[in-house]
């Protein structure tokens, strides 16, 4: 596995954890992270990128997985928060949120992509390690299923929107419903197709 080539040569740290977002290309909603430490006793099939798995079988796993590991947390950052402070940095402090909100506190942190935010265990980024490791695995799938449970809820305040169809990102339908609406307050105002808008937002 990845970590393993990482520290070969080294002793390997004893608790690790998977962390992954979910969120950071769409227009509208929080950006989610989620950080787990899987138990080697209680092994999970089935992990992959949260992508490549059909919804119903995210959900499955994300059962799985907050019953069978040893610690995991779920944290977020608003559309404020991305809005004052940008996409990426937003990111990072979900993700921060996330490993300082284990049960378990890790000795490493595997974190997906090439970014990684500042943590007080070790650190070490993995490109594409949600296909590769499954600690990383788990966190993608949790951040999503999450995210999207989010999305659900803001689609029950803002139906008008299809927030439970797109969830947030800038297809062809959400685009036409802002052209005719105007962003609301869940709108990220940072980002260049909302910032287009000029119309004003939805009641809130």
């Amino acid at each position: 596995m990845a970590q393993v080539e990482l520290f070969s040569g080294l002793a390997l740290p004893t608790v690790i954890a998977g962390v992954d977002e979910a969120g950071r290309g769409p227009l509208a909603g929080a950006v989610y992270a989620a950080a787990v430490v899987l138990d080697p006793a209680r092994l999970i099939g089935g992990l992959a990128d949260s992508k490549v798995l059909a919804a119903e079988r995210r959900e499955t796993l994300a059962e799985e997985i907050k019953a069978n590991s040893l610690a995991w947390c779920v944290a977020f950052a608003t559309v404020q928060e991305i809005d004052s402070m940008n996409i990426l940095r937003a990111t990072l402090l979900a993700m921060q949120r996330a490993v300082q909100g284990l049960a378990t506190a890790p000795q490493l942190a595997l974190i997906d992509g090439n970014q990684a935010p500042r943590l007080s265990c070790a650190v070490q980024t993995v490109i594409k390690g949600d296909a590769t490791v499954p600690a990383i695995s788990a966190a993608s799938i949790l951040a999503k299923t999450a995210r999207d449970a989010d999305l659900l809820r803001l689609h029950t305040l803002y139906p008008e929107y299809g927030f439970d169809r797109h969830k947030g990102y800038g297809t062809k339908q959400h685009m036409d419903v802002l052209r005719r609406f105007g962003p609301c307050p869940e709108h990220r105002r940072s980002f260049a197709p909302i910032k287009a808008f000029d119309l004003p937002s939805c009641a809130i």
